[in-house]
């Protein structure tokens, strides 16, 4: 199992005390935590989730980039575009079914990924939907340069809440 360091408390207790006291990590505002059900129940593997229904873009993300499409997702509502936001859970094996349903329902796919741009995750899911037949239009948000050490750089590079929603709004709205 993989877990990304933002939602993990462990990793904060990892780093220790001293200086380390003044690192801060930009957790996803729903946070690591959430409701804990009555009775546990192991959750699929190879089984994506929609996590927010949409018309007009679906999001297709796993981990931490998936908490911040879905803050872009809430954050555009009011401007009157509806996204979808797909939550992968797992990469391999992958739920292709659930990436062609969702794709086919909207016609646009937005990708947010932490890995590189080229032979990654996001080619794939675009390889998976034109494979099944389906007409998109398509953009991705994903790593395009060594992920630098300097936090304000690291967050420029990674995926955030503004290259998401910029890129739905390009992809939606100009119809690229």
């Amino acid at each position: 199992m993989v877990e990304h360091k933002l939602l993990s408390e462990t990793w904060l207790e990892f780093l220790g005390s001293g200086a380390r006291r003044t690192v801060q990590y930009d957790a996803p505002a729903g946070g690591s935590k959430g409701a804990v059900p009555k009775k546990w129940e192991p959750l699929p593997i190879g089984k994506a989730i929609l996590r927010r229904t949409g018309n007009d873009v679906t999001i297709v993300s796993a981990g931490v980039s998936t908490h911040r499409a879905l803050q872009a997702a809430e954050s555009l509502e009011a401007e009157g575009i509806s996204a979808a936001v797909l939550d992968l859970r797992t990469i391999s094996p992958l739920d292709k079914t659930a990436v062609c349903e969702a794709v086919a329902q909207t016609g646009h796919l937005l990708v947010v990924d932490e890995d590189y741009e080229g032979f990654g995750l996001s080619g794939e899911l675009g390889a998976v939907a034109l494979e099944a037949g389906i007409t998109f239009k398509y953009a991705r948000v994903c790593t395009q340069t060594t992920i630098p050490y300097a936090r304000d750089r690291e967050d420029r590079t990674l995926p955030n809440v503004e290259r998401i929603r910029a890129a739905i709004v390009q992809l939606v709205r100009n119809k690229r």
